[in-house]
């Protein structure tokens, strides 16, 4: 029977404390590491040669689905009650609201360095030290809003504009195209700074610290945002019945991006699994 994800907003004291208690346990065994580890790996912009499958390409979306059922099955070997919350923060907009809160993950970061000092994640706490990294601090950071040059979180208008488009991806693939539901809500714009995140990027930059760059996940905020996101793939697939996975086939030997991104029917890495096959997940979870 698939299990249920749930909004972060809703959940029991009792839901808040298997779910922290979880993910301090798969910290604890090492297997946290090894997700940041190889969210860091993957972490490669289309401006470099090579495959890239995590960003920048139609694979974002099933490559972090994957990813998310990876942490949550480590989770559920713990607790077998425990899902991975969504966040949304087209509702749960402040630095105070769920989940920003003592009992989940804690609030913003100090001024000074950024250093998370509440929650159960707190460097203080002595369950949560950074060991891989972009950086030297062993301590978890935010920036929430990053008020020294504010920006917003992206509304439910923003997310609108991506849910609206029919097609799932477009030619060239990358973070250029402007057409296609992957990078509208993947959130690679034009220009400079605030103006050219959106959807997905601009939340990563919203949370600042950790958050940015490769090494975000350990911030657990990652997951609840990319749970997010997955629920805004699964919505996608509902408006638009008959949409799939595109490119359908891998891009010719005379295109710039053969053998760049992965085809629906090709494998996913690190996974052996396919887009298609990431496609539909009702068997194994569903969202309320």
């Amino acid at each position: 029977m698939a299990y249920v994800r749930r909004d972060v907003g809703t959940l029991t004291g009792a839901e808040k404390r298997r779910f922290v208690n979880a993910l301090l346990e798969v910290k604890r065994r090492g297997e946290y590491d090894a997700f940041v580890r190889t969210h860091i790996e993957y972490f490669s912009p289309d401006g470099e040669q090579g495959l890239r499958v995590a960003h920048m390409a139609p694979s974002f979306l099933p490559w972090h689905r994957r990813f998310l059922l990876d942490l949550e099955r480590a989770l559920r070997r713990v607790d077998s009650s425990v899902t991975v919350p969504y966040w949304d923060w087209t509702r749960e907009r402040t630095t105070t609201s769920a989940p920003w809160t003592a009992d989940l993950l804690g609030g913003n970061g100090r001024r000074s360095d950024h250093q998370v000092m509440t929650g159960p994640f707190a460097h203080r706490e002595g369950n949560w030290t950074i060991k891989v990294g972009v950086t030297d601090e062993v301590f978890l950071t935010r920036d929430l809003g990053h008020p020294r040059d504010p920006i917003d979180l992206p509304t439910k208008g923003d997310l609108e504009q991506a849910l609206g488009d029919p097609a799932y991806d477009v030619a060239p693939w990358d973070s250029t195209v402007t057409r296609g539901f992957r990078n509208k809500l993947e959130g690679w714009g034009s220009g400079r700074g605030s103006t050219s995140w959106h959807n997905h990027n601009r939340v990563h930059r919203w949370v600042g610290g950790a958050m940015l760059g490769g090494a975000s996940v350990n911030d657990p905020v990652f997951w609840l945002h990319h749970a997010f996101i997955d629920l805004q793939w699964y919505r996608w697939q509902r408006r638009h019945r008959g949409a799939r996975y595109l490119p359908a086939t891998p891009p010719g030997p005379d295109d710039e991006q053969h053998e760049r991104i992965v085809a629906r029917h090709q494998k996913l890495p690190p996974w052996d699994e396919t887009p298609n096959e990431l496609e539909d997940v009702g068997r194994i979870y569903r969202y309320a």
